[in-house]
């Protein structure tokens, strides 16, 4: 090998594989005496692709698939004529379907390849054996010529698109936090990462259950400093979810900012009950367990059911102000809490419900997006404060023959300074009756951090999802709160809609909450001794109607009895509070299983429905069926 030899071989080493593949077939073609034929536009076509071009020099030529040991036989030029411009025709065929592939190919990220296809040689040793083609006379080599074209320029573009996407596989893209922070709008697609990986998750916008604005806020950036505001996306399904959507990981040189090294939202949560069954930490969510929820009429304020949506903030008494609108023409009010001790103080004795109180049991029925509540997502208190229409009229508000709505937001913020916030019906906010509280006492002491200090609304009757805590500002507008709780949470649908056909503006948003009973004694999987079992548990409807009657059944309710209702009076109308009940009754002689069953009626006759399928919905909220305890009897 000559000197010359021995530089362009080194030269060669350090081309891609896939140019070694080219200069190859040029070389052979050279040596065969050959001139660039029809099969130079397949070179020429690749130039000025994006991805990797072929260098101006290099012609891609289609050699006999067959030479014979003199060397590669010459492709003749396809002749003038009909068989010429039929011989053209296949040309433009073979074009159309090998060259999209080609550019698919060439478009891959450029990663070395292994492929390199030797076409021809002079060398006899390294021919392959197969039967000499004979392309003499111009059919022949038109034939020839298509044969050839065809099978080496699909043979290389599938082996060369295979070998690429396999090193794809073992090699991801790389990309810097720059290039992440490039893709934030819709126009140049969204982009997310998550620790090291980088996420497209363009097409998951619309579909996210907060909204699109809430993963907007990450776009361009990561998901860590929300996630651990909203600590509920870290879980297994989510992530599995997310993965769909990798492109790539950063580059392990691109340190992360300093930024992201953010304090714990979540470290000046205040300490809790351990006898709380904890449904999340972050935010916290947990509810006490049954046996204790209906020990006293009154659950003491440790064990009160906890519903945070957000961190839970620390506000100093001394500096507190809360913002009232007034209405056009009048002076809006802040108030101190010395100022909420000058208005009358009013007392009222009011159960709270969650929305999703008793989900549970929806999702063994059929999955649903929400906490895991089971039937603890509810307790009562003594609530104190200032009446909401005293302090409405003084900011100079009042009743409005028009329809309009008083707006509520709490002080607790996510990281973009969005508040928690809810609305009622003005009519309920200014009617004295309604007994709404803004409320700076719970049970004769001031209010718990985690149930609103210094002040919450207090709405009788009203799912809890209203009772808004740590209470900053209130309006009154034309509308309901535009809150994403109040607008696309917190809501009823049909067991048919689904996540791809909801449509929150369809459905009013929840206030006044159906009646429900549950059973708090005995526990689901207890044993029981035969001849007297005792039961006890809970039961309550929404706008302020009374309980007066629950039903107990040991036999799945095949048969009936009426337990006693334990607990205060109920006035009509304005049964705020729940009504406790129990039932002693003799266990059927011989029976080894109860299948317990309550179900509760109010004053307007409302009973609960027998079963969880004809009121699913995809929240999994208003879970208000006949609840059910199944229980083994020993001797």
């Amino acid at each position: 090998m000559s000197s010359g030899d021995g530089n362009k071989t080194a030269s060669l080493s350090r081309e891609p594989s896939w140019r070694l593949a080219c200069l190859s077939l040029q070389e052979a073609g050279t040596a065969a005496g050959r001139q660039p034929t029809a099969s130079q536009w397949l070179g020429d076509e690749l130039r000025g692709e994006s991805g990797p071009s072929l260098p101006a020099n290099v012609m891609v030529l289609a050699p006999p698939l067959c030479p014979q040991s003199s060397g590669a036989r010459r492709v003749k030029q396809p002749p003038s004529g009909p068989r010429g411009r039929r011989t053209r025709s296949a040309t433009m065929l073979l074009h159309r379907a090998v060259i999209p592939c080609l550019r698919q190919a060439c478009r891959l990220q450029s990663v070395p390849s292994r492929l390199c296809i030797r076409a021809c040689s002079t060398n006899d040793s390294l021919q392959p054996q197969c039967p000499s083609l004979d392309f003499s006379g111009a059919n022949s080599s038109t034939r020839g010529w298509r044969v050839m074209g065809t099978l080496l320029g699909l043979g290389a573009v599938l082996a060369y698109h295979d070998h690429r996407c396999r090193a794809a596989e073992k090699s991801p893209r790389i990309y810097t936090r720059e290039e992440v922070k490039s893709h934030s709008s819709l126009e140049t697609r969204i982009w997310v990462t998550l620790g090291c990986e980088v996420f497209d998750v363009t097409e998951f916008v619309d579909l996210h259950p907060g909204g699109p604005s809430k993963l907007m806020l990450a776009a361009g950036g990561p998901l860590e400093p929300f996630w651990a505001l909203y600590a509920v996306h870290d879980q297994t399904h989510v992530r599995e979810i997310l993965a769909q959507y990798k492109v790539g990981e950063l580059s392990p040189e691109d340190k992360a900012p300093s930024t992201l090294k953010t304090s714990d939202p979540y470290a000046d949560d205040p300490v809790r009950h351990p006898a709380l069954k904890v449904n999340s930490q972050r935010p916290f969510n947990a509810e006490p367990p049954p046996e204790l929820l209906t020990e006293n009429y009154i659950t003491p304020n440790p064990i009160f059911f906890t519903r945070n949506h957000l961190p839970v903030p620390n506000l100093e008494p001394e500096t507190y102000r809360l913002h009232v609108v007034g209405p056009p023409g009048c002076q809006s009010l802040s108030l101190s809490l010395d100022d909420l001790y000058q208005f009358p103080k009013h007392e009222v004795t009011v159960t709270l419900q969650c929305a999703g109180n008793r989900r549970s049991e929806m999702t063994q029925f059929k999955e649903v997006k929400g906490l895991e509540w089971n039937a603890g997502a509810i307790s009562t208190a003594r609530w104190a404060g200032a009446r909401l229409c005293d302090v409405l009229a003084k900011a100079g508000h009042q009743l409005r023959e028009t329809e309009a709505h008083v707006c509520f937001e709490g002080l607790d913020a996510d990281p973009t300074g969005t508040a928690y916030g809810a609305s009622i019906p003005l009519a309920r906010a200014m009617d004295p009756e309604a007994e709404v509280l803004l409320a700076y006492e719970m049970n004769g002491q001031p209010l718990p951090r985690d149930h609103g200090f210094p002040v919450r609304v207090v709405v009788p009757g009203v799912v809890g999802a209203r009772h808004v805590k740590w209470l900053g500002k209130v309006s009154v507008e034309r509308e309901e709160s535009y809150s994403h709780w109040q607008r696309r949470d917190y809501k009823g649908f049909s067991p048919s809609v689904d996540w791809d056909t909801v449509d929150f503006d369809s459905a009013p948003s929840i206030q006044e909450l159906p009646v429900q009973s549950a059973i708090t004694e005995p526990k689901d999987g207890e044993t029981v001794r035969s001849g007297e079992v005792t039961i006890k548990g809970y039961a309550w409807s929404g706008g302020g109607r009374a309980i007066v009657r629950v039903d107990v059944s040991l036999d799945g309710g095949l048969t009936w009895q009426v337990a006693e209702l334990d607990g205060e009076e109920q006035r009509p109308r304005k049964a705020w509070a729940w009504r406790l009940w129990q039932l002693q009754a003799p266990v059927p002689a011989g029976k080894k299983e109860l299948n317990i069953v309550c179900k509760a009626v109010d004053d307007s006759y409302n009973v609960q429905p027998d079963s969880v399928a004809p009121i699913w919905n995809l929240r999994g909220v208003l879970s208000n069926a006949w609840h059910r305890v199944h229980v083994r009897v020993t001797p």
